[in-house]
């Protein structure tokens, strides 16, 4: 639990232009992010498209990453099911191809005892830190400041990946709830990353292409210095605020990391909204912007 802290990066799964799984690009986005200096990996998520993989396709997922990362950061694998059965055979094999900690999605429209009785079993069926995945907009389940607590306390859930916006209040709220050992990290882009680790946050948890810039600004608010964790945030808001555009999301940060000679084809498989070339081009011309350049195949100072 002390290395679920800092910068996690939520790692897309890289398809070939036919849609087949990229495994060669994921390897090389593995590195990348290890370069960064990033402190842990995410996949099989929202953005990893873990809903449009085979049973097949996402062992081989977990295998690849497991493997590239050799234990230098943890992995989270994403889990998410219509029910307590599919959710446990999903961690338990995260758990046996080597992930980390496995970060859950509630279960659409249940109640709260329903939510404790689940993550409660999901708790029990593994021996690796369980993560709340709270995002309502996507998963139609609202897990409140006292649930999370709750869930804490009496299912043992170790951390809470908030993704319920206004996130800073829900930070504060959790955080008074469940106190200092319940770990709460944001997302939602990083669009407000500060002021969430202002408000306390143990961390951030988002798919950012460029994630050199939130992890310079966690290490100089670690360091103490405010004045310039700001200066630095202030800079990137206008990158951040354009990569995490509803719908297209996705495909901007594949179009990123190809355009950086991370990952060969910024493919997204069906069914995905795809960039017209004004987005693109909308999207290098603010990246320019801000000082960054996406020809440099590698990690940017900032």
């Amino acid at each position: 639990m002390m290395r679920n802290k800092g910068v996690f990066s939520i790692c897309p799964t890289p398809f070939k232009p036919g849609g087949e799984l990229d495994l060669q690009s994921l390897v090389r986005l593995v590195n990348f992010q290890l370069e960064a200096g990033i402190h842990g990996l995410a996949v099989l998520g929202v953005m990893g498209e873990l809903h449009k993989l085979s049973t097949f396709e996402r062992r081989r997922v977990i295998e690849t990453v497991v493997a590239a990362v050799r234990g230098a950061v943890p992995v989270w694998v994403g889990v998410r099911a219509m029910g307590t059965a599919a959710a446990v055979e999903q961690a338990r094999s995260a758990e046996d191809l080597g992930a980390d900690a496995v970060f859950v999605a509630p279960l659409a429209g249940a109640d709260d005892a329903m939510q404790l009785a689940y993550y409660r079993q999901v708790v029990q069926a593994i021996r690796i830190p369980v993560v709340i995945h709270d995002f309502p907009e996507l998963f139609a389940a609202r897990i409140s400041p006292s649930l999370a607590a709750q869930l804490h306390r009496e299912a043992g859930v170790a951390v809470l990946n908030s993704e319920d916006p206004p996130v800073g209040l829900k930070i504060s709220a959790v955080r008074a709830l469940a106190g200092e050992d319940f770990r709460i990290f944001s997302g939602l882009g990083g669009m407000h990353f500060l002021e969430e680790l202002q408000r306390g946050a143990d961390g951030v948890v988002t798919g950012f292409s460029f994630p050199e810039i939130l992890l310079r600004v966690y290490a100089l608010h670690c360091q103490g210095e405010g004045e310039e964790a700001a200066r630095v945030f202030d800079r990137y808001c206008s990158l951040i605020r354009y990569e995490f555009q509803p719908l297209v999301a996705l495909a901007l940060r594949k179009y990123s990391y190809m355009r950086r000679g991370v990952i060969a084809s910024d493919a997204v498989r069906e069914p995905a909204t795809p960039l017209d070339h004004v987005s693109r081009g909308e999207f290098e011309a603010v990246v320019r912007r801000v000082g960054l350049d996406l020809s440099i195949q590698a990690v940017q100072p900032v």
